[in-house]
């Protein structure tokens, strides 16, 4: 194809040639291949603005800059507000320069006709990849003729703590003066626009071999232009394959895990796993059966699903705080009981938290070991409730103290050929137990559950909606639980029969 004219550049596309021209070259030309929004990536835009308003409440008196006017004039309404003296600081300004085009989230008036230009982020702290943020505005404003006094960086602070009754934002937020850094980057923005002009020129999409850039510093949304499905078994499964050893692997024309020969450099796990699929056959720990003999009942399986916002929602919680709203716990109290089915999940915006502690406390009893997957994650969310409600914080230890985790104890006693490199539980529930799997479901990962609820408590939804995404959010905790279960009750099967390729 003729690669038409080169587009005008925004700040957000110049930041994405930053990590890769190819991704800035489909972003102009063929923005129809990116991957749609998904609703985190969706909700994480909404999160954004509200980041941004709440930002801009440390600048009273500022003014916004609209578009219901076009381009022509938000310039125009720039240039008037830059010129009025009684403005103390104008949202969302707009500059070109060189067939760059920059909107400014904060440009504060200081003395002397000077000007100080503030970026803001809904992170805690600053990334690498701000700078170029902050860099290519710094340039079109200079190149503008704006005298700046600095060039900043306006972010959540992890340490504020919200009261319950309302945000600080000077408390809330931090200003980081980046002035230093960004004239270290100012000989480098010229160059980068070059580069990315000289690539949008070209006829086809410039040849960018894929690699770490294609996930960081941001997901690329063109990801699987250049990274299409590789089959089961590719050697990019197995887990801490360093990039040297992959690159060997492939120069030699191996893909598969089982067509690497024998002898070739692996670490123990890696070994076990080649074995595996080489085999055919499951691993199984020749100790899976002392270990799990020291379990002793009642069992509590248990799992905890949170939302965390940018923006503390209830008193005594700081930025990305865990919200805890829901929790689901399977009890068997002897190896031959059946399993019982205990839950809880908040309905409506009211702070959740001492009513999803003191049921969780009265189902967990004082006795028994309570399984989770990667127990981390649950004891560190126990812990931010003892900090939040100190009244409970001798139970809450009790129970920390209970927690087994079986994740790690999976990845040391167990490897399937299925797993596919991941000891995720959603990737061994179907090969441990098949005919289990979070398949099919409305809610299907921790980060849906969390997007759900939100929908489910902020009152915008019909009764109905309500209802299924209720249904969808109590059915998904369940399966959890409920797998860990069954992971649980096949490693015994597989312990006592000691052949687990004649087990699964």
């Amino acid at each position: 194809m003729i690669a038409p004219a080169p587009a005008r550049l925004s700040k957000s596309k110049f930041v994405a040639g930053v990590q890769c021209l190819k991704r800035l070259y489909y972003q102009i030309y063929q923005p129809e291949l990116a991957e749609q929004a998904d609703e985190s990536q969706q909700a994480r835009l909404e999160q954004g603005n509200e980041v941004g308003l709440l930002a801009r409440s440390r600048f009273p008196g500022g003014v916004f800059v609209g578009s219901e006017h076009g381009l022509d004039g938000a310039l125009a309404q720039t240039d008037c507000l830059l010129d009025d003296s009684s403005v103390p600081a104008i949202f969302e300004a707009i500059f070109q320069h060189q067939g760059v085009l920059v909107r400014v989230d904060i440009l504060q008036r200081r003395p002397g006709n000077r000007w100080r230009l503030i970026e803001v982020k809904s992170s805690v702290d600053v990334k690498e990849y701000h700078l170029y943020d902050v860099a290519i505005q710094t340039h079109v404003l200079r190149g503008c003729g704006l005298d700046l006094s600095s060039s900043c960086l306006m972010h959540l602070t992890r340490g504020y703590v919200y009261d319950g009754l309302q945000y600080i934002p000077r408390g809330l937020f931090a200003i980081r003066n980046l002035t230093g850094q960004i004239r270290k980057l100012g000989a480098e923005v010229p160059k980068l626009l070059k580069s990315e002009r000289k690539a949008l020129a070209l006829e086809y999409p410039p040849d960018v071999a894929p690699g770490r850039q294609c996930s960081e510093p941001v997901p690329c949304e063109f990801y699987s232009c250049c990274n299409p499905p590789v089959p089961e078994y590719h050697i990019s499964f197995l887990p801490r394959l360093s990039d040297r050893k992959q690159a060997e692997l492939l120069d030699q024309g191996i893909t598969l895990i089982h067509e690497i020969p024998e002898g070739f450099s692996l670490t123990e796990n890696q070994i076990r796993i080649w074995t595996s699929v080489k085999t055919g056959q499951p691993w199984v720990s020749d100790n899976l059966a002392s270990e799990l003999s020291r379990l002793n009942y009642p069992l509590y399986f248990m799992d905890f699903e949170t939302l965390y916002p940018a923006i503390p929602r209830f008193a005594g919680m700081w930025p990305y705080s865990h919200i805890p709203f829901q929790w689901s716990v399977h009890r068997q109290m002897s190896i031959d009981s059946a399993l019982e089915h205990f839950e809880f999940l908040a309905e409506d915006k009211e702070d959740p938290r001492r009513a999803f502690l003191d049921s969780l406390i009265d189902t967990l009893a004082k006795r028994g070991l309570i399984v989770a997957y990667n127990a981390g994650f649950e004891s560190q969310r126990l812990s931010d409730l003892a900090n939040w409600m100190p009244e409970y914080a001798g139970k809450i230890a009790k129970i920390q103290a209970r927690l087994w985790d079986l994740w790690p104890f999976v990845k040391k006693h167990v490897y399937h050929p299925k797993f596919q490199g991941s000891f995720s539980l959603k990737a061994i529930l179907p090969a441990l137990a098949p005919g289990s799997s979070y398949e099919g479901m409305e809610v299907s990962h921790g980060g849906e559950a969390g997007l759900a609820w939100d929908q489910m408590v902020r009152g915008e939804l019909g009764l109905e909606e309500r209802r299924r995404l209720k249904a969808a959010l109590l059915a998904y905790c369940r399966q959890d639980t409920l797998a860990m279960a069954k992971v649980l009750e096949r490693l015994k099967a597989l312990a006592h029969a000691g052949d687990m390729a004649g087990e699964i």
